[in-house]
């Protein structure tokens, strides 16, 4: 007699299963699983994509005529929530509305079919890492299939690009340092011609060497940063924390003009006109920006909402571009 098969399911370290495959295809149907989702059943040598399995459409149908029971202990990490821990061993279940950071429906609705359970490590079957997003905190916020960044992972981040930027103005300012530097040219913005002028002259007493170094190092730091922003959606100090600028509606890297005209040169333009007239004025514009950002469900601050983005944590499936529709 043929095995039924077993499939089991995995989102954002969560795995679920296992299903039968006409389970399956209803879920894949009606959306409830996705095909960004990862799939594993006997007979597949990893987890897989779901949508690399079913050829990007929503309904599986796996090759080969048998397909042997499913050993007992298949899937690692799973995650047991606390009220599931006063259930009975043969009733523990991680429904997919649980899956997906939804609230969960009553057990009685039919299209919920989630009679799941829990199982232990097999040593020839493992997540692939790099494919699956990053484990979610419990005050971890979720918004579809990504998980938004920490408020404070968005300040060190801003942080860190100060800094990084601080470096390479560094021999400027050591230069600096060593000049009688008239500083009350600078106090009175009605004047900002006269503070321009007696910075060029400033800058025309620096030693030549000073100088270029100091050009080379800025502008070698903002040409990496553009690539990074460009190729990743990430600055290097957003690199480091391990977080990410996506579109709102996609969940994917932004468009060019959303990523370099507007979170990138529009802000960094706003920004030094900001820090130009006074220092206080630009931390208080960014201190805004995040405390809208604590305060939104989405942690969407003035920058997000200018350029309809989200800041995530880092994932590699949302560098892979969708595929375009035939």
């Amino acid at each position: 007699m043929q095995a039924i098969m077993q499939i089991f399911l995995a989102r954002n370290n969560v795995q679920a299963g296992p299903y039968q495959l006409e389970q399956l295809n209803i879920m894949l149907a009606s959306g409830e699983v996705l095909l960004d989702d990862l799939m594993w059943h006997e007979g597949l040598a990893q987890w897989q994509r779901v949508g690399d399995l079913t050829n990007n459409q929503t309904v599986y149908r796996p090759t080969g005529a048998n397909t042997p029971e499913v050993n007992d202990s298949i899937i690692n990490n799973v995650t047991v929530f606390p009220e599931d821990t006063n259930k009975a061993k043969d009733d523990k279940s991680v429904s997919l509305d649980r899956l997906y950071g939804k609230p969960e429906r009553p057990k009685n609705v039919k299209a919920d079919m989630t009679t799941n359970r829990h199982q232990t490590p097999h040593n020839n079957v493992s997540l692939n890492k790099s494919t699956l997003k990053k484990a979610i905190a419990d005050n971890d916020k979720v918004v579809g299939n990504v998980v938004l960044a920490p408020i404070m992972s968005r300040v060190l981040a801003t942080a860190l690009n100060g800094l990084l930027y601080i470096l390479a103005i560094l021999p400027l300012v050591m230069a600096l340092t060593k000049m009688d530097v008239d500083y009350t040219k600078f106090q009175n913005i009605q004047d900002m011609d006269a503070a321009y002028q007696y910075s060029m002259t400033l800058m025309e007493s620096l030693p030549s060497s000073t100088l270029m170094m100091s050009q080379v190092m800025v502008f070698g730091l903002f040409a990496l940063q553009l690539v990074f922003i460009t190729m990743r959606g990430q600055s290097l100090g957003k690199l480091i924390t391990g977080i990410r600028v996506v579109d709102q509606t996609t969940h994917r890297l932004p468009s060019f003009i959303k990523l370099i005209g507007t979170r990138t040169l529009l802000l960094f333009i706003i920004y030094n006109l900001l820090f130009s007239f006074t220092s206080f004025l630009g931390f208080v514009i960014i201190a805004i920006h995040y405390y809208m950002a604590s305060k939104s469900p989405e942690n969407i601050g003035w920058h997000d909402k200018l350029a309809k983005t989200l800041v995530v944590k880092a994932d590699s499936s949302q560098l892979v571009k969708k595929s375009k529709p035939e």
